[in-house]
């Protein structure tokens, strides 16, 4: 499994996707609604709650679905707010995505798109480790925007911001998901080594079985969390540009 970043990623961030049964968790259960087939026969029907989601680790009754092309802002998230490709690393550049049925998403014709808040901040979070993973909850989002770069040597990268109603619950969304990295552990499914981190930011490699390394930076600033992650046969090599990486995060994510 390869992450998106969604998330992955590593947003994988940025971030990697995932879902329930690669996970291993179940859906949220509905509500079975007694009804009735010819007057005597009572059959449960399920339905959907239409209630906000408020678990961010739990993850979505619905599936994000590609009817349509995504807008190419997240409310008030921009393109604005994601660093210009040159300002992380040389020749790096902005990718517009095609999409398509394998991806899960339709292409807008440019490099950011928006994304189900809930489906975003949940995808990015760690799938297939070794290690039992903390049973908190996480704030969810209200808005969600992914963007697509490739870097100077055209490998993949893309970052995933997520913004949250206020700093707190920022801060307890970007807590919850740097437990779950750094508990993952070295082996299994999904494989995590930290670089380094600070209160407000962090990088790790995330290595899956059989499949391709990504170099992962996350950080908090505000209201806003950021996960931003590219496919390096180096990863260990990455450490000071992840650090600038972080910084140039830093500057723009939570612009309003």
């Amino acid at each position: 499994m390869k992450p998106v970043l969604a998330v992955v990623a590593a947003l994988g961030l940025l971030v990697g996707c995932s879902n329930s049964a690669a996970s291993g968790e179940t859906p949220p259960p509905t509500t079975p609604i007694p009804s009735t087939v010819g007057g005597t026969v009572p059959v449960p029907t399920n339905t959907l709650s239409t209630a906000k989601p408020t678990d961010a680790a739990k993850p979505p009754q619905i599936p994000e679905r590609a009817t349509a092309p995504p807008p190419a802002s997240a409310g008030p998230v921009t393109a604005k707010n994601l660093p210009a490709p040159e300002k992380l690393g040389d020749g790096w550049k902005t990718y517009t995505d095609p999409g398509g049925s394998e991806q899960g998403f339709l292409g807008n014709d440019t490099w950011t798109r928006r994304r189900d808040g809930h489906q975003a901040a949940y995808e990015a979070l760690p799938v297939g480790c070794a290690n039992p993973q903390p049973k908190g909850s996480l704030p969810v989002p209200l808005h969600a925007l992914q963007g697509s770069y490739r870097t100077g040597s055209d490998q993949p990268a893309n970052a995933l911001l997520l913004r949250f109603a206020d700093a707190t619950k920022a801060t307890a969304y970007f807590t919850g998901y740097q437990a779950r990295m750094k508990g993952c552990g070295d082996s299994g499914g999904l494989a995590v080594q930290s670089l380094w981190s600070t209160d407000t930011t962090a990088a790790a490699v995330r290595r899956y079985a059989e499949a391709d390394a990504f170099v992962e930076v996350s950080v908090v600033r505000g209201s806003t969390v950021a996960l931003l992650a590219q496919q390096s046969s180096n990863p260990e090599t990455e450490g000071n540009w992840s650090h600038s990486v972080a910084s140039e995060l830093e500057t723009v994510i939570d612009l309003p």
